[in-house]
């Protein structure tokens, strides 16, 4: 097998040792830092990334993933912490690597979230066109509840909906045909539950908003 000699330490009268390197080590010593850099940026997108999913499904209460997702984001973490750490003195670029895939796992996990779009979300709508706005959701077959008020504007409507989180930004394209000046506010939810514990219908919250309206606000309208 081929080697590599290098010089040694000095042993007196010009006697010099030599060592020895085998061939694939010294192959090996130039590649590794490489592969370890890429390995280090890869294993913090990927617990970047999860965090940030994690997160989310926290602030939506699905615990059971949470748990999931907080665990093999703990593993990947201590490996790259671990590589970067025992390393650091010789491989000061690792440093490089972790900052580099802290950042790159922050987009990529935002974005993944955003695409899968988990959970329920309640859209508030403000419009001046309430009775086009309310027929031309109802007709495209959205459940909704409008309050109406008086401003120095004029009648103001405000609409509500819930709705997948998925759905969000269709409803939001339909309204701004019909009412280009809308406002919109857009609300996480959390919790959408009968308070007395009854049934949901049809296993989604088509009792909310028509629920809630009728009983408590005799100036709100409720819309199949």
């Amino acid at each position: 097998m081929p080697s590599a000699e290098r010089a040694g330490p000095s042993l007196g009268h010009g006697v010099r040792a030599s060592m020895c390197y085998p061939a694939h080590r010294r192959h090996s010593m130039g590649t590794s830092e490489p592969i370890t850099f890429a390995l280090i940026v890869l294993a913090r997108i990927a617990d970047v990334s999860l965090d940030t999913l994690r997160t989310a499904a926290i602030v939506q209460g699905r615990r059971a993933f949470a748990a999931v997702l907080g665990f093999v984001e703990a593993v990947v973490y201590v490996f790259a912490v671990a590589k970067v750490l025992l390393n650091i003195q010789d491989h000061p670029v690792y440093v490089l690597a972790y900052g580099l895939g802290f950042a790159a796992g922050t987009y990529l996990g935002m974005t993944v979230e955003r695409h899968l779009a988990f959970g329920e979300q309640l859209v508030a709508l403000f419009t001046l066109e309430g009775g086009r706005l309310v027929k031309a959701l109802v007709g495209a077959g959205y459940r909704l509840a409008d309050v109406h008020g008086d401003t120095n504007a004029g009648q103001l409507t405000i609409v509500y909906v819930e709705m997948p989180r998925r759905e969000v930004r269709q409803l939001l394209h339909e309204a701004k045909a019909v009412d280009p000046s809308c406002y919109c506010i857009v609300n996480d939810v959390r919790v959408a539950q009968y308070l007395d514990g009854g049934a949901r219908a049809g296993g989604r919250h088509e009792h909310d908003l028509g629920t809630v309206a009728r009983r408590r606000s005799s100036g709100c309208e409720q819309h199949p």
